[in-house]
């Protein structure tokens, strides 16, 4: 691994831009190495959240949200509604743990709970629900909207609102207003139009409304990986949970000038470190472009697809198995992975660390040359 520690820190100490992208096939520790090196380079650090539920987490900025544990979905939730997201396909477990299982106050399990699925098609998940009520694409925000004013009392008069009757609306509301614990899990299909945080954000307000009534709460539904984990070690790290520029010497936050895919895009890296190379595929093609012309490192564990454009390569150990660590359920609730085999490769903390080393024994070595 040495040779290849020294010419990962060569690339990183001639660098003027460096990019950190990834993370969410790591750990609490690789992902706070990874923030350590970033700060010791003045990089940019960026998750796979910014291809994915950014939105999401700017309108929690803006608005705030009503959430809980997954296990007091579990044991209290009467309501379960599902809205631009299909469970059925994305997270084939969710519904088996908190849907169909029996809860301290529901203990019917499914019998017990009313499941709605709120999309712009019928899905496997549809197919499931109680009830399904189809949006028109770039509804929501207005379907939103309206039923907040059903849930506080307020008439309107338009027949339809995002393709959806305004008996339905008013339907929902009430069911909604008389449940005695309503969840909403809210996918990436909620972000597909319009303007993706403000629909998000509607919702995250409608769920407060609905508090006035009952108790309601809102949730994610996140993408494989300890994506969770990133947000919260950056936030704790930076300060800021995605999109971090550490070029001043001081963390700043900006989505859309800070994220990966723009910075790469308009050709403003000159390096790149993919702690995790499972997001490529998301960026945009001209994105995706630029970073196979520029010298790359990546970390990745066994049985990765490998990515050919590669500068350095690392195999590293996978946490939960060949190391311990911490990972973030959607629900932010850390969870201990143990090592549960041996293995002789490094994992990427050890190998961050390690490139931070060598970056630094080569500064050194170069101003004692009188560079």
């Amino acid at each position: 691994m040495g040779k290849a520690v020294e010419r990962a820190a060569e690339i990183l100490r001639t660098s003027r831009a460096p990019l950190i992208y990834g993370l969410s096939t790591s750990s609490t520790p690789g992902q706070r190495a990874a923030c350590r090196l970033a700060d010791q380079l003045g990089a940019t650090i960026d998750t796979t959240a910014s291809t994915c539920h950014a939105p999401s987490i700017m309108a929690v900025q803006a608005v705030g949200e009503s959430t809980s544990s997954l296990g007091e979905v579990r044991h209290r939730s009467d309501l379960v509604v599902y809205w631009g997201s299909n469970p059925v396909k994305s997270h084939p477990r969710h519904i088996e743990r908190y849907v169909d299982a029996t809860g301290m106050f529901v203990p019917g399990g499914r019998t017990d709970r009313q499941v709605v699925v709120i999309d712009i098609e019928r899905t496997a998940s549809a197919e499931v629900a109680d009830r399904f009520v189809q949006v028109d694409p770039g509804g929501d925000f207005d379907l939103l909207w309206a039923l907040r004013a059903a849930i506080q009392g307020v008439d309107f008069h338009e027949n339809t609102v995002g393709g959806v009757p305004r008996e339905t609306i008013i339907e929902l509301a009430k069911q909604w207003k008389s449940a005695n614990y309503g969840a909403f899990f809210f996918g990436l299909g909620l972000t597909k139009h319009g303007v993706p945080h403000m629909n998000v954000e509607a919702l995250l307000r409608m769920v407060t409304d609905l508090n006035a009534h009952t108790r309601a709460i809102a949730r994610r539904m996140r993408i494989p990986g300890d994506v969770a984990g990133a947000d919260s070690v950056l936030c704790w790290q930076t300060g800021f949970p995605f999109s971090v520029s550490l070029s001043r010497g001081y963390p700043r936050y900006n989505p859309g000038e800070y994220t990966a895919n723009r910075l790469l895009a308009d050709g403003e890296v000159d390096a790149v470190v993919l702690v995790g190379s499972e997001g490529v595929s998301k960026l945009a093609p001209q994105a995706q472009a630029h970073l196979d012309e520029l010298p790359s490192i990546v970390l990745d564990s066994p049985g990765a697809k490998s990515y050919p454009a590669a500068s350095v390569q690392f195999t590293t150990a996978t946490y939960g198995i060949h190391r311990p660590g911490t990972a973030y359920r959607m629900d932010e609730v850390p969870i201990p992975l143990r090592e549960i085999l041996r293995s002789e490769l490094p994992s990427d903390e050890e190998v961050l660390n390690a490139i931070g080393t060598a970056i630094q024994r080569q500064v050194a070595s170069h101003r004692a040359r009188g560079g």
